[in-house]
């Protein structure tokens, strides 16, 4: 089995990055499924792909380009993930987490989370947007978390709290933006459950996490939340409703991946005016943030 990764290892990535770019970014953005174009908002940007970076792993998913791209966003310096990592690609999860603790030894102070998701509330529109405001770690309730192993008190302390994973005050912010932008539908707030991928969830199984209080699944970004919360970035996220999960065995409907990158696509213009409004009125957290 591969070893895990030790600070080393991070401190060698950082430090490469930082030696190959002018740029000090103090936001991270991780583009999700299909929304990658986030990325093309930047200015006087500079790219490097995955397999140029000392230890990152490479994105195989479909959407993901797997490009890191720093760059200016009305102002501010950000490095943004044109593709993640996920467990289904066969990578342990201290690896795809990885590129979050590479950030936080840039001094990154706020990681902003995208994914598309499968909407569970009923409620819920294709090409809404969610603020997740808290989430479910179903792999975690049965011991899969990044955090596993021992605890470098480097990055954070053995026992961090996630009752604040995701930052009111940004999440707030939002809303008004949203507000003010007088789009048709409102910005929708709720969980967001992570499984396993990559098959879409059965009927029962979507019946389950509805139950549960998911109003939103997917198959990424908990992992990297709760990595950015152990070492004190700021963590705000939001899922873009891709598709409606089968609840009905009278459906005939069937999820599938292209939908949802044509949903992204589709929704690209409100989510680069929400993401690109935010960051310009964002200022940095006054303490650290747990």
């Amino acid at each position: 089995m591969e070893d895990e990764f030790k600070y080393e290892d991070y401190k060698k990535t950082a430090e490469w990055l930082l030696s190959h770019t002018k740029y000090r970014p103090e936001i991270a953005v991780i583009c999700g499924s299909g929304l990658g174009g986030l990325a093309d908002k930047l200015t006087s940007l500079q790219a490097f792909d995955y397999n140029e970076i000392p230890n990152f792993p490479r994105s195989t998913a479909p959407g993901h380009a797997g490009q890191l791209v720093f760059g200016y966003l009305h102002g501010k310096c950000c490095v943004m993930m044109k593709g993640r990592f996920h467990p289904y690609e066969g990578y342990p999860l201290w690896k795809v987490t990885f590129p979050v603790r590479v950030f936080r030894l840039m001094d990154v102070h706020t990681l902003i989370v995208t994914n598309a998701a499968g909407g569970l509330n009923p409620e819920y529109k294709v090409g809404d947007v969610m603020l997740i405001r808290d989430h479910i770690n179903l792999a975690g309730l049965s011991g899969r978390n990044p955090l596993r192993g021992p605890n470098d008190d480097r990055f954070g302390e053995r026992f961090p709290p996630m009752s604040n994973a995701y930052d009111r005050i940004l999440r707030q912010m939002a809303h008004q933006i949203w507000k003010e932008m007088e789009q048709e539908r409102p910005l929708q707030e709720g969980t967001y459950v992570m499984v396993g991928g990559p098959n879409f969830e059965t009927i029962a199984e979507c019946q389950f996490l509805q139950k549960l209080g998911a109003d939103a699944v997917g198959m990424s970004t908990v992992p990297e939340v709760i990595v950015a919360r152990h070492c004190g970035i700021r963590v705000f996220g939001f899922s873009l409703i891709t598709n409606k999960s089968i609840l009905d065995y009278e459906s005939l409907e069937t999820a599938n991946h292209e939908e949802v990158l044509v949903a992204g696509t589709l929704a690209a213009k409100k989510l680069e005016q929400l993401v690109c409004t935010l960051v310009e009125n964002m200022q940095p957290p006054s303490e650290k943030t747990f």
